[in-house]
């Protein structure tokens, strides 16, 4: 079981973000994210958006640094990943 993070690229709110995700399950996520302080409402359906500001300290914390294209992929893999489709409510 792994924490992920990837670089923070993701440009909003006047900063760049990283997602942080669990290739085993969503409890494991919950759990880190609760130990280092990040709020339930930066959870978006199979991921938590953190900031730039924070990446530092959930390295140290324990995540993993993971190329977003392998994290991607990892969550694909473990069967947690959230199609974009369904984010919308849409069928899949």
């Amino acid at each position: 079981m792994t924490i992920l993070i990837d670089e923070p690229i993701w440009p909003a709110h006047d900063t760049v973000w990283s997602h942080l995700v669990s290739d085993a399950s969503y409890d494991e996520l919950h759990a880190f994210a609760a130990r280092h302080g990040i709020p339930r409402r930066g959870f978006d359906h199979d991921h938590y958006d953190v900031p730039a500001s924070r990446y530092d300290e959930l390295v140290v914390g324990g995540a993993v640094p993971t190329p977003g294209l392998e994290l991607a992929r990892r969550l694909e893999r473990s069967g947690l990943r959230v199609s974009q489709r369904r984010k919308r409510g849409l069928p899949s």
